[in-house]
């Protein structure tokens, strides 16, 4: 085969890619808008759109992480609200001083 034409179909198929990827991100978003769900749900969605992206480009999962995730996180946010603490933090009480460490 022809160098030239094998680097034309090289070309084509990444732009088939890149617009299959466009597609995924993009129905991501706007579900991620358009339709009440919970959390868990949205992460499962995200995650799946995470899993097709790395299978059309799997040497690219920094990029991923460094451009698409933030983009999906801010969504998920803005229309599912935010990530709820699993761990319940409770608070420092200054008064006890019997259970201080006296090395401290």
């Amino acid at each position: 085969m022809d160098p030239a034409r094998e680097r034309q179909e090289a070309i084509q198929e990444e732009q088939r890619r890149l617009r299959r990827l466009r597609m995924i991100v993009d129905l991501t978003s706007n579900v991620l808008a358009q339709q009440r769900m919970s959390r868990q749900e949205a992460e499962r969605l995200v995650t799946a759109a995470r899993r097709q992206a790395l299978a059309l480009f799997p040497d690219k999962e920094s990029v991923y992480d460094l451009v698409i995730a933030p983009r999906l996180a801010r969504m998920m946010d803005e229309f599912v609200g935010p990530a709820r603490p699993t761990a319940r933090i409770l608070p420092f009480r200054r008064g006890d001083r019997s259970r201080r460490d006296p090395r401290l």
